[in-house]
């Protein structure tokens, strides 16, 4: 493993492109400080370099949060936020072989990760496991292209079928590691509006487990099983 002497760029290259992408920023958001002892331990675990823009953001914040929480890109960890992205994939997958990194997630229940070779043959590609279809789908492009979109792009459009009135005010009170579970699930019954749905709140991790046991199901009966 390399040292973090070597993983950290003193001309903090990657965080000057995440300080302009978020002076740039057409959304809302809100960089988590991070505590400096667990950020180096982080890197040093993940062993990617601060002159990426995942190296930096993992070195420099406890995680974003973008539009008031809806959505949260992973740091090293704060108290609003637990997760880091140097555990988080780990203690989701620990029975599985799961060749990509959790990155960020948002309250509707979609999950963001960063290709490993899960996913297909673009190795570093983001994908979003959607909650209204419980597949993993590209957005084509990278943890840099991901990360300028959160901040800079349409979330507007991107989650105009899962926002409902009044969402901004209601998900103030969320904690960072709370997701909601709706019913009927979204994946189901694709016409019924969400303000139709009844929604409550759930942890993650709880939600994470739910995704991957429904997809079985799904696979299973997609087979024949």
């Amino acid at each position: 493993m390399r040292e973090l002497t070597e993983l950290v760029d003193p001309q903090k290259f990657g965080w000057l492109t995440v300080q302009q992408w978020l002076k740039e920023a057409s959304n809302h958001y809100e960089v988590l400080p991070c505590d400096p002892e667990q950020a180096g331990s982080a890197l040093h675990q993940l062993q990617v370099t601060t002159r990426s823009t995942l190296g930096s953001v993992l070195y420099e914040t406890g995680g974003i949060l973008i539009d008031g929480g809806w959505l949260r890109v992973l740091g090293s960890g704060h108290p609003r936020l637990g997760r880091s992205l140097d555990s988080w994939t780990q203690s989701v997958t620990k029975n599985r072989t799961f060749q990509a990194l959790l990155i960020a997630d948002d309250v509707s229940g979609g999950f963001f990760a960063l290709n490993g070779g899960e996913f297909g043959e673009d190795p570093d590609g983001v994908y979003y496991l959607a909650p209204d279809s419980l597949e993993w789908e590209s957005l084509d492009t990278n943890y840099s292209g991901f990360l300028n979109w959160v901040l800079c792009g349409d979330l507007e459009l991107f989650y105009q079928s899962v926002r409902w009135t009044g969402w901004r005010e209601e998900i103030s009170l969320l904690s960072g590691e709370g997701v909601y579970s709706f019913f009927p699930f979204l994946w189901t019954e694709p016409q019924l509006p969400v303000e139709q749905r009844s929604r409550v709140i759930v942890s993650i991790e709880e939600h994470w487990s739910l995704c991957l046991n429904l997809q079985h199901q799904l696979t299973n009966i997609t087979r024949g099983n």
